[in-house]
C-alpha cells in the first residue's frame, strides 16, 4: 500500500522573506514579501510547474495573509497573484492596502533577496 501525501503544510521563513508551502516535506512554492512599516508587502509567488494546479498558490497565500493578520500587519498585493487572491476572498479586505507609486518606489529600492 502506498502511504496517502501528506498535508501541504506553510510556514514563514522570516530570513529569506517569503512563506514557502512544504509537501512531503519538500518546498513546493513561496510567496515573497518585504516588511515595509506595519506592512508586508507581497510581490512574487510562485509554484513549481510539477505542483500546479493543485490549489497550492491558493492555500499558500490564505495562511501567508492569516499570519499577517495575526501579526498585525497589513498586506500590500504587488503581486498580481495575492492581488487575484483578494479580489475572490474579502475576508482579508479590511487588512488589505493599496498598491501606491510610493510602494512601488520602494519595493525597486530593496534587495530581493
Amino acid at each position: 500500500m502506498t502511504q496517502p501525501a501528506a498535508a501541504p503544510t506553510v510556514q514563514r521563513v522570516d530570513a529569506k522573506h517569503r512563506y514557502e508551502i512544504l509537501v512531503d516535506g519538500k518546498t513546493v512554492g513561496l510567496t515573497a514579501y518585504r516588511d515595509h512599516d506595519d506592512q508586508r508587502v507581497f510581490y512574487h509567488t510562485e509554484i513549481d510547474d510539477a505542483f500546479a494546479g493543485q490549489g497550492l498558490a491558493s492555500l499558500l497565500v490564505q495562511q501567508a495573509l492569516t499570519d499577517v493578520r495575526a501579526s498585525g500587519k497589513r498586506i500590500v498585493p504587488v503581486c498580481p497573484y495575492v492581488a487575484k487572491f483578494l479580489k475572490k476572498h474579502d475576508e482579508f479586505a479590511d487588512i488589505a492596502d493599496p498598491v501606491t507609486p510610493e510602494v512601488l518606489r520602494w519595493l525597486e529600492t530593496v534587495p530581493a533577496h
